[in-house]
């Protein structure tokens, strides 16, 4: 028998919201600099994750709480 290599697709969440992969060979924190241009609290947004879903790696962003001023 021989193995099989299957890739994961990797999908972005923030907000309740499934966001798609912008591009493979980008980094996760690339891809929270494209995300933040539409989502501008994401500037400042941690990642978490990755968590195994299956056929897909989800990636989490986290806003952090902050104090204006």
């Amino acid at each position: 028998m021989a193995l099989q290599v299957q890739s994961l697709a990797r999908v972005f969440a923030y907000n309740g919201t499934e966001l798609p992969c912008p591009g493979n060979n980008l980094s996760v924190d690339e891809v929270r600099d494209i995300y933040s241009a539409t989502f501008p609290e994401l500037t400042n947004a941690t990642v978490e994750g990755p968590e195994d879903k299956g056929n897909k790696l989800l990636y989490k962003f986290v806003k952090t709480a902050g104090a204006k001023g």
